[in-house]
């Protein structure tokens, strides 16, 4: 199991969103992403979260956790738990070069157009309204087969 978290920070109009362009041996190769990563020992979400978002954009973000979702069997056989983020707020500089991608402001209505993973298309809908969610997204060899959802007062 990997636990990890991933972060859609927003402002004026736009989403912050990672092309994952630079490491020919990532899952995620060729699409776009929100900021995030693997947990480190002992990290609660929110510790994760913020490191991840700073080590990969220079950005100190106040996140607010919107939900929870779990892809069985995603990649090399691995179940991934992953702790859904946004962030309005947010402060310093951005980053110029990160070692994953690309970073780049996407204007909202243009982030469904990206190159995403199938469930990602699904879920980005699921944060233009304010209920918490456990989601579960399926794919096999790439392809999204199934995705379940429940929403939470």
């Amino acid at each position: 199991m990997i636990l990890a978290t991933l972060c859609y920070v927003r402002s004026e109009g736009k989403t912050l969103m990672m092309h994952r362009n630079k490491r020919p041996d990532d899952v995620h190769l060729g699409k776009y992403n929100g900021l995030g990563g693997k947990f480190e020992p002992g990290e609660s979400p929110e510790e994760c979260v913020k490191r991840e978002v700073f080590e990969e954009s220079n950005l100190t973000i106040v996140p607010h956790l919107r939900g929870v979702m779990t892809f069985p069997q995603f990649a090399k056989g691995h179940d991934w738990y992953c702790f859904l983020f946004t962030s309005e707020k947010y402060s310093g500089d951005l980053k110029r070069e990160c070692p994953e991608g690309d970073l780049v402001w996407v204007p909202n209505e243009e982030v469904l157009n990206l190159p995403l993973w199938p469930g990602d298309k699904i879920f980005l809908k699921w944060l233009e309204q304010p209920k918490f969610f456990s989601g579960k997204f399926i794919y096999d060899k790439g392809v999204l087969i199934g995705h379940q959802v429940q929403f939470y007062e």
